[in-house]
């Protein structure tokens, strides 16, 4: 692990938070962007709101079969390469979307995109443990979040722009040229991540898996960040429908909608992170819901 001092970053480490950022952009974008295309989507393939709501748990649900198989083996290989290797995948998971022409087409397409998509947050957090001192890994993960507001504040209005100037299947090419260029950038600056492979003790990976559930600590921290996720995202996909047939918002309305939205997350994000390495992470992680 690379410890610096508290007051400040190395060159290479800001790259890592600048590479691991975008990277989150991309996938939250994926992701988030569905909510916006919602009520276009319904439109444009006649769904009816329960078969939108299947395209958009289909990522989510093979997410968490793609963690819970990864979970096992994860910690056996180059960091560097498991990073590539998912969103590689996630890349051609977004391009099979963008394909898509038919409902059958567009869940599958889905599936794929979160077997692989689904992963990349854990690894990147994975990441930042090699990387960063538990001193700064608050304000690391706080700049890194911020791809869930600029996803907001940039992505999603240029999604429902181009959704609405060329079809719903224009978000998804221009998510999988911007990974493209991101792939690229990670393959060539990121150095391999393998000071972990030398303490490895468990060579099995089911023992491996194993051997961190039957942690009760462990458990507890799982199933938290689980509720909390499946609490936040349960509503969101049908954000754009609920706005545009129930709130009467225009088309053109959404965008702003969404933006005000990211500009609050890309603010509070690094707040929250600082505060986080200043305070005790588990206060500010109980208080901030209430």
């Amino acid at each position: 692990m690379e410890n610096t001092p508290k007051a400040g970053f190395s060159g290479y480490q800001k790259l890592v938070i600048f590479l691991l950022a975008v990277t989150q952009f991309t996938v939250i974008l994926d992701f988030m962007v569905m909510s916006p295309l919602g009520d276009i989507l319904m439109k444009s393939l006649n769904l009816k709101p329960a078969n939108f709501g299947i395209a958009v748990s289909a990522y989510a649900f093979s997410a968490g079969i793609s963690g819970l198989l990864t979970a096992g083996f994860a910690d056996k290989f180059d960091r560097k390469k498991l990073l590539l290797f998912f969103y590689i995948g996630f890349i051609l998971g977004t391009v099979f979307c963008g394909l898509a022409h038919t409902y059958a087409l567009l869940v599958a397409a889905r599936i794929i995109t979160g077997l692989f998509g689904g992963v990349i947050g854990s690894i990147s957090m994975a990441i930042i443990t090699d990387i960063f001192s538990l001193q700064q890994r608050g304000r690391v993960m706080g700049f890194i979040q911020i791809g869930f507001g600029a996803s907001q504040v940039l992505g999603i209005p240029i999604g429902v722009y181009l959704a609405d100037s060329w079809g719903w299947e224009a978000p998804f090419w221009m998510i999988a040229v911007l990974s493209i260029g991101i792939a690229l950038i990670i393959a060539v600056k990121l150095r391999p991540l393998t000071q972990h492979l030398l303490v490895q003790t468990d060579k099995s990976a089911i023992k491996h898996l194993l051997h961190t559930v039957t942690r009760a600590d462990y458990r507890i921290g799982f199933t938290a960040t689980a509720l909390l996720s499946i609490g936040g995202f349960m509503m969101m996909p049908f954000g754009s429908a609920f706005a545009v047939n129930n709130l009467k918002l225009t088309a053109q309305q959404l965008p702003l909608l969404f933006m005000v939205s990211g500009i609050c997350a890309l603010i509070i994000m690094p707040v929250i992170g600082k505060l986080s390495d200043r305070i005790d992470k588990f206060k500010i992680f109980a208080l901030l819901p209430v």
